[in-house]
Order: C-alpha cells, then structure tokens, then sequence
C-alpha cells in the first residue's frame, strides 16, 4: 500500500510543468466509484476474518477446542475494530514521528462524511470514514492470525488481555512505520509552491516545505521500502508474534504422543475457501481505486494462490506419495500471504513464480523445520504467514523491477516511475522486514510475559485435557 519516498532530483524543471498545467489548484474529489470499490473490499476483509479465518483454524484444531477458536478471533474483531476508532487509526495514521502517530484524530476528531482520504493519484481522494474502516479490518484480521499458533492452549482472559495489548503497541506502530506518508496531494502542493516561488528567500521557503513533506512518514516508509498490502504489517508482524507465543507458552498436553489431527477438514476447506475471496478485497482493495492497478493486484491473486497450492501439493505429493487437501489449502493460503505485499507491483507472471516458490518454502518450514525444532505452532502461523510473508516482502523488492513485468516505483515529485536499482530496493525490503521481526518479536514476548503475571497465560492440563470449549466458556460446538 506504499510507494517508495519520493526522489529530489530534476524537481525544480518538473514544478515549471506541473505549475503551468495546473494554473489553479483545485480541491481533491472523491470518486463515487472508487468508494464503492473500497466499501465492497472493506466487507471483503472482514469475510477474511469472519467467518473465514475463524472457520479455518476451527476445522484444524480438536472438536473439543472449536468453539474457542471461534470466540478468540471474532472477541478480536470486535476488541480490535473498538479501539481502532477510540485512539488506533490516529496512532497509524496521523503524523508524530517516525515510529507513531499522534492523537489529533482521537475519538475520531475531525473525520466527518466530507472528510477525504488520499489514494495514490493526485486529486484523487476517497471518504476518510471509508478508509477508517478499511484499515480496521487489517488491523483486527492481524492480531486473529496470532492465536492459531497458541490454539487449544491458552486462557481466554489472557488472550481479552494480550489482543488488545498487542494491537496498541505492536500493530499501530508497525502500520505507521510502514504505511504511513503525506500522500501524493500534498507531495504536488509542496511541488506546486516551489515552481510558484519567484524569488530566493520563497523559493528556499518551498522548498524547505517539500522537504518537509517528505519527512512526513513512517521510519520504514523513508527507508524504502515497499508493501502494498501487509507482508510486513500484517502477515510477518503475527507470524512472529505467534512463534514467540507458542515458545513461552509451551507445547500442548500430549503434543508429539496424542493425535492432534484436524477435527474437520471440510470446515476448513470452507474457511480457506472464504479467505481467498476476501483476500480479493485484501490485496485488490489496498489500490485504494478502482482502475488497473487493482485489476492487476487482483490478477496477481488468483494466479500466485493456484500457483503456490499446486506447488505445495505436489512436492507433498513427491515426498510423502499422496496429495492432501489439508495440504492444498495450506499451500493457497501461503501463496495469498507472499503476493500480499507484491499484488500490486508484480507482473502475473512473476507472482505465479513467487506462488510457485513459497509454496515450497512454507512446506519445509512447517514439516522439516518444526519437526526439528521442536516447537508447537499449533496452526503454522509462523511456517505460513511469517515465513511466507518474508518471501513475498523479498520478492516484491525483485518483482517490483519493470524489466521483469513489474509495475516499477512511482516518483510523485518527477510523475514518472523511477529507475530500479536492485541493491538498493533489497536493502530497503530488508529494513521493513527485520524492523517487523524485532519489533514485534520482542514487543511480544514482554507483552506476554505481563499477561503471565497478570492473569496467567495458560490452562491447566486438566482443563486442557477436557477442551476449552466447555471448560472456558461452558458450551461445545457439537451436541450430538
């Protein structure tokens, strides 16, 4: 959803254009069809979450633990969409500095129905409410990701606590540094005003404003790096968070001696079903219009997800002797997180190759890897949305290269996309994605060491034993 910081250079040549074209400047419209596009992807994100995700990780854990999965991801949707509009959107989305956001828009201050949001074309905007609520389902799918890798096992008062917990000090900051910028409006303004400037003292002025400008951002943001629709925010930022989870938590009671499969594959196949639809609004919807920027994200959808799920299926396949639909879905899943943040800067063809690619990836992580390890990522959550997310974050730094099919990096101060340099954009994808390992990874694990002081993080064996669906909440998905 971001565009590399604009460049500096051939400004003063381009303003002189810019300025006699536009001899007026006129106020930003929204485009009615564009909103629509973007009130359509907003539903289709919170498809992704509920019932989609939900029904996914239901179907994959015991029946004994269904309903609990259930209610720790729609409990966050609805904790995560409330503090979202108290005090989240102002913390990613306002300037303050470089790591987080200020509360000018606290409570929502100033956003009203005439309200506009920047999209990525000058003049361009969409209804901030619209934008509001886009960005809160990213935000509340995010944290629901987190709780597959900790699934059967974890107390739901300490997952009401850490939610919310991690959502304000990890998920906003991460949105910020990496989202978060002025916005080609006020990038053209700040261009406008230096090929205006007449003299010395107004043209040093202007262009003190445009610097000024371009140093509003997130700290990821200035460094380069690229991610159209939350490799990084969302798909790394959980996956991390989980590993560190199911670490400090520990593994299931049983794990390794008791069968521990899925208790029903057709519900998940239902959930990876609803979630590749919603990723449509997902991945199409962070074109923030609706032109052939979002045709192409949505291209990139289908054919990266089909790509990776055959790839995944038939190396199981090779390796194991049978195809498997758990392995199948797992696979379109991981092929949705690493074209995540490529969707809009790869060409189809290079986002079959990365579908192709992460499809692997993702099975060695999980099998091979975990196996060796040790560890008890119950849903994968970090083999599939961590791992798949640094593929896809590393891959759009060479997808993105317009020789190889991609649609280059827009500079809003030349109009023009600008020239690729591969060192350079890697070292810039590389700053995005350990800057979201460290933060959230260690961000976690003090978080959940206060919930484990506070509330204590995990059920007793006993109650474990007999399932949290009736221990914790007194219900069971199946009464039969």
């Amino acid at each position: 959803m971001t565009f590399k910081r604009p460049y500096s250079a051939g400004l003063a040549a381009l303003a002189v254009g810019l300025f006699a074209a536009t001899a007026a400047y006129a106020e930003p419209t929204v485009n009615k069809g564009d909103n629509a596009w973007m009130l359509t992807s907003t539903v289709l994100v919170l498809l992704m979450t509920i019932p989609g995700l939900a029904l996914f990780y239901g179907g994959l854990v015991r029946s004994k633990n269904m309903l609990s999965v259930l209610m720790q991801v729609f409990y966050t949707v609805c904790i995560v969409t409330v503090i979202w509009a108290l005090y989240g959107y102002s913390l990613a989305f306002t300037g303050g500095s470089d790591f987080i956001g200020g509360f000018s828009k606290a409570f929502l201050m100033g956003v009203t129905t005439d309200s506009k949001a920047a999209t990525f074309s000058v003049d361009a905007n969409i209804s901030e409410l619209v934008y509001v609520c886009f960005q809160m389902t990213f935000a509340a799918i995010t944290p629901a990701l987190i709780v597959g890798a900790f699934a059967e096992r974890m107390k739901f008062s300490a997952v009401a606590l850490f939610i919310p917990l991690w959502a304000t000090l990890i998920y906003f900051p991460i949105a910020h540094m990496v989202w978060y910028w002025a916005g080609p409006d006020a990038i053209s303004d700040a261009v406008k005003a230096l090929a205006a400037a007449t003299d010395a003292a107004a043209k040093t002025a202007a262009q003190a404003k445009l610097d000024e400008v371009n140093a509003d951002a997130g700290w990821v943001f200035k460094k380069g790096a690229i991610d159209f629709a939350g490799g990084t925010v969302v798909h790394i930022n959980a996956g991390i968070a989980g590993l560190v989870g199911a670490l400090l938590i520990g593994k299931r009671a049983g794990y390794g001696k008791d069968l521990m499969a899925p208790h029903s594959l057709t519900m998940s196949m239902i959930g990876a079903s609803l979630l590749w639809v919603g990723w449509f609004g997902f991945n199409a919807g962070s074109n923030l219009e609706a032109n052939g920027g979002a045709a192409l994200a949505m291209t990139n959808s289908f054919v990266a997800t089909a790509a990776a799920a055959l790839s995944w299926m038939f190396a199981e396949w090779i390796i194991k002797g049978h195809p498997s639909v758990l392995g199948a879905i797992s696979g379109a899943v991981a092929g949705l997180v690493a074209v995540t943040p490529a969707a809009g800067y790869s060409g189809p063809m290079g986002a079959i190759m990365l579908g192709l690619v992460v499809g692997v990836v993702c099975l060695f992580f999980v099998t091979v890897v975990k196996n060796a390890l040790g560890y008890d990522d119950s849903l994968d959550v970090f083999g599939v949305h961590c791992i798949g997310g640094i593929v896809g974050a590393l891959g759009t730094g060479i997808l993105v290269n317009p020789a190889l099919g991609g649609s280059g990096i827009m500079d809003y101060t030349t109009g023009k996309i600008a020239d690729y340099d591969f060192a350079a954009q890697m070292i810039s994808q590389t700053w995005g994605v350990c800057t979201t390992l460290v933060w959230s990874g260690i961000g976690s694990a003090i978080l959940y060491k206060v919930v484990d002081v506070i509330v204590g993080l995990r059920a007793n064996v006993e109650t474990e034993r007999e399932g949290l669906d009736i221990t914790e909440h007194t219900e069971r998905a199946y009464n039969m």
